[in-house]
This record gives C-alpha cells, structure tokens and sequence, in this order.
C-alpha cells in the first residue's frame, strides 16, 4: 500500500506495531520508535516517502531534538566552536526544526486537506495551474532543487474538481521531502490521480539543482525539465502539444 494512502497511526495500536515509552520504563528514541512502527508494518520509508501515519503525538518534536544533538555533533566534528561562535551556538537546533518542521515536513505531515467541488457544469475541457514555485533538496547530496510545476487537467465530468490553492499545498507537501526531480512528478501525479480521477492528467516541472550550480560542476547555467503525461495526454498529440505551449507562454 502506497505511504500517503496509510490510515492515520493510532497510538493504542502501538504495542502491536512496535516499541513505545509506555511499555518500557527505558524510552528509546522516538526515531527508533517510529522505526520499529514502520519495519512491523513492512512500510517503506525512503527519503521521498511520508511516514506521518507512523508518528504518535509528541513524537514529532522529539524528532526535533534528537536530530538537535546529532546535528550538533556534526557541527563539532566540523571543528566549530558552537560555545564561543555567537553565529552558531543554536545552529544545531535551527537545522533540526528546519529539516523537521519546513524544508522536509512533507515525510512528517499528513496530506493537506483538500476541499472538493462538484463538478456541476460537467467541465471537461483542459485547465492549466501554474507556474507553482516548489522547493525541495535532492537525496543525493540534501543540496536545494527549486523551480516551477505546471499541472494540467481534463476533468471528468462525473468526478470532482478541487480548489486553485488545493493544487500549490499538495504539490509542496510532495516536494517538501528529500526528492529526485523524476520521482517527484510521478507522485504529484499520483496523488492528483487519486484524488480527482480526471480523465487526463499533465505535469511539467523545470528546476534547478544545486548539487550541479554549488558543488560538483558549478554550472550555474544548468537546469532540468521533465514531464508525466497521464489518460487523454498520451493519446492525444495535439492536446499535449496545446499544454507545452500554454506552459511556455
């Protein structure tokens, strides 16, 4: 079963599913909590996927702290003095709630909630949402990827439409997680699929990297574009040609 389709973890079901502090007097960490929770349940959990179905209340800001001290070892075997360095003596915790909470919130955070329209005028003409400006960092190297998503849709005229906004949330909850550019595309187009059911589905995603523009090569002219055609895209020439245009205008 796909991550994002999990029910929500229920913490009575925790003795089942793995580890917790209420069965031991010793409290692990809550990453090996929510890890055992995972592993019992045979879940993936790659940089890319959300585990929130997995977390128990509380669990997040223990994260926080746990990731606190580990990142403030790294600071010291870095060969910082965080004591007397006024600019990094919180560092360690700044990086831990900006992983945690921002920049990869989109491993930890259920899906935004999503209002659904019917589809009163049996809409099913092409649309396009965009430019959407996403931010993520790429697994290889945790370095930024930020561009530009354009998402088309023919809808169904019998499934439900969903808010402008609705399209920019689900987009950066996707790419709020350690992510490569080509997987990224394939789950915001899942995740749309599986809520509208349209009868045709376009992304097109351009971005730049910065593990190409600040480390290894240093081209800071370098970019990647890519796209997922689904249904009626793929069939139809002249409809995929009539959204590449729309995006680049």
């Amino acid at each position: 079963m796909p991550n994002d389709l999990i029910p929500p973890f229920e913490p009575e079901n925790l003795a089942d599913a793995g580890s917790t502090a209420a069965a031991s007097p010793a409290v692990s960490p809550a990453s090996q909590r929510i890890r055992a929770r995972l592993q019992a349940s045979g879940t993936r959990y790659f940089a890319n996927d959300n585990i929130s179905a997995h977390i128990a209340p509380g669990e997040i800001e223990e994260l926080v702290d746990e990731v606190s001290g580990k990142m403030q070892g790294v600071l010291e075997s870095l060969v910082i003095d965080t004591a007397a360095d006024h600019n990094s003596r919180d560092t360690s915790r700044r990086v831990a709630k900006m992983f945690v909470k921002e920049v990869f919130g989109g491993r930890y955070e259920p899906m935004p909630a999503v209002t659904e329209f019917p589809n009163v005028s049996n809409i099913d003409e092409l649309m396009v949402v965009g430019p959407i400006t996403v931010r993520s960092a790429c697994s290889h190297h945790l370095c930024p990827v930020i561009g530009k998503v354009w998402i088309g849709v023919v809808p169904n005229a019998e499934s439900e439409l969903i808010g402008l906004s609705k399209y920019a949330r689900i987009a950066n909850w996707i790419m709020s997680r350690p992510q490569i550019q080509e997987e990224a595309v394939i789950q915001l187009a899942d995740a749309l699929e599986a809520i509208m059911a349209p009868n045709g589905l376009a992304l097109f995603m351009e971005a730049d990297h910065f593990c190409m523009q600040w480390r290894g090569v240093k081209d800071m002219d370098a970019s990647m574009a890519n796209s997922v055609m689904r249904g009626v895209f793929r069939e139809d020439a002249a409809l995929r040609r009539e959204f590449l245009s729309l995006v680049k205008r």
